[in-house]
């Protein structure tokens, strides 16, 4: 498509095709329901235009009732199913599947930091696979921003605070523009930086190439031990608290009786605000660790909650 529309840059996803075809159809209704309103507009001013003794003017009104009823119901089922067709492509941002790569996106004041599972990091560009679902979990430091790669048509804003995700399944390997969508401060112009699509095997050895210490979950075993968290959430603890063995993924009874699903988000939550969610049968007891801990010590200690298995190591 983007071969044929000037500056239409080509999608690079299904996605992004799916938004350019849903665009399309949008700018196609669009355009009829224009035309036919120049269309009678332009008739009733050639019709009615004066010296026109043609024209019935003695203001009688008549009315259709079914002309008005079928037009009222044909828009507005052409109308539901642009918003139900949008709606749809809106809701499988939020689909992620299974299997996706997770990679965490810290969003500062005037950059875009990444971090990937293995420990390794980057400024302002994210490497990934191609051919692969790949999962970003954002946060931001500071202040709202917006996460925009144009060619993938996916762009979600970042909130300080929340864990936020998109994610993504590049078909071709290339560089890519990534920008901030948000106006962020004095140099939100300028918090730009690239999406590098690799193929599988490249991908690997630039893995293998970065500097790391230790994955991040590793990374996150020892802030979980540095900020005394082990000493309540593992086995035999003097102070009773939930048991993080397995808990990624699962749901949780809330002690205001609804369920919660311990996602990254939930994770974030338990940790910054303890008491806004608190588990069924334990008491609020758990300090909170806001202005205590950094994002990215807190993404650490989230990717090493999630690492645990059912025994309480790592797989």
């Amino acid at each position: 498509m983007g071969r044929w529309i000037p500056l239409w840059l080509p999608g690079e996803t299904s996605h992004a095709r799916a938004v350019d075809v849903l665009l399309v159809g949008l700018l196609i209704s669009t355009l009829l329901v224009l035309t036919l309103l120049f269309y009678l507009l332009l008739r009733f001013a050639i019709h009615y235009r004066a010296g026109n003794v043609a024209a019935n003017r003695d203001h009688r009104i008549r009315k259709s009732w079914y002309l008005e009823a079928t037009w009222t119901v044909a828009t507005m089922v052409a109308f539901l199913v642009l918003f139900v067709w949008g709606a749809r492509l809106y809701l499988n941002l939020y689909d992620v599947p299974k299997d996706a790569l997770p990679i965490y996106i810290v969003a500062k004041q005037w950059m875009w930091q990444a971090q990937h599972v293995g420990g390794q990091r980057e400024i302002n560009e994210v490497h990934v696979p191609v051919g692969r679902t790949v999962r970003l979990i954002m946060s931001s430091k500071d202040v709202i921003h917006s996460f925009f790669i144009p060619a993938f048509r996916v762009k979600h804003d970042v909130l300080p605070g929340r864990a936020e995700g998109i994610w993504f399944e590049p078909e071709r390997a290339g560089v890519f523009h990534l920008f901030c969508a948000e106006y962020c401060g004095t140099d939100h112009s300028r918090m730009m930086g690239r999406i590098v699509v690799m193929s599988q095997p490249a991908f690997e050895q630039w893995l293998a190439r970065q500097d790391t210490d230790g994955t991040l979950a590793a990374q996150g075993e020892k802030l979980f031990r540095q900020f005394g968290c082990s000493g309540c959430h593992t086995a035999g603890a003097a102070v009773r608290a939930p048991l993080l063995d397995g808990l990624y993924g699962k749901a949780v009874p809330l002690a205001d009786g609804t369920m919660e699903t311990a996602d990254e988000r939930y994770l974030r939550d338990s940790i910054l605000q303890p008491r806004s969610q608190i588990a069924a049968g334990y008491e609020p007891l758990m300090p909170s660790f806001a202005g205590r801990i950094s994002e990215g010590e807190l993404i650490a200690i989230v990717a090493y909650i999630k690492s645990l298995g059912a025994t309480g190591r790592q797989p």
